[in-house]
């Protein structure tokens, strides 16, 4: 990152010099694709602008699973407690050091995925703008307090995955919507 940042300066001293106009900000951060990084020192934390998660390499390396080998890719499930323990890890070391986070990737597109990255702390997630609308309605009628209960509950019970959870409190949660009068 740091090799990087020093190339960026450069280059923007180098079109100051050369009296080009520049852009009123620009941030530099890093997209956090193995998990080996999100172990990296504080440091690097507190020093990149923002951090956004490559879901879709992150998981491949944290499940350790080829996601376009169909022998493999179905073996883990975005939902699965570990992973989401994980990522909240990151988020924590996130929010400990004033570091922007976001979520890209199929899955923060897919609503279930995204109110559960929600309800952890992950409130930024960059996907097609096709998943926009039912990401944002779905958000929109959930209560994230209750869902981070949820999944709390089925990590608590020792489930694998809090996908079953979460299915039945928003199957739950239709049903009560119904039968308001």
């Amino acid at each position: 990152y740091r090799a990087a940042r020093a190339e960026m300066d450069k280059t923007l001293a180098r079109e100051e010099r050369l009296g080009h106009v520049l852009p009123s900000k620009i941030e530099v951060g890093a997209m956090l694709e193995t998990p080996s990084l999100a172990f990296a020192p504080k440091k690097f934390f507190e020093e990149v602008e923002f951090l956004s998660i490559g879901g879709n390499d992150l998981k491949q390396f944290f499940f350790a699973a080829d996601r376009e080998n169909e022998l493999v890719r179905r073996r883990y499930d975005t939902l699965n407690v570990s992973f989401l323990t994980f990522l909240e890890g990151i988020v924590g070391r996130c929010q400990e050091t004033g570091t922007p986070l976001s979520f890209c990737g199929e899955d923060a597109g897919r609503p279930v995925e995204a109110l559960c990255f929600a309800a952890i702390g992950i409130t930024s997630l960059s996907m097609r703008p096709a998943s926009i609308g039912p990401v944002k309605s779905l958000l929109r009628r959930s209560d994230l307090n209750e869902v981070r209960e949820v999944i709390n509950a089925a990590r608590d019970r020792g489930e694998q995955s809090v996908r079953s959870a979460i299915m039945d409190y928003l199957r739950n949660q239709n049903s009560e919507q119904r039968k308001l009068p």
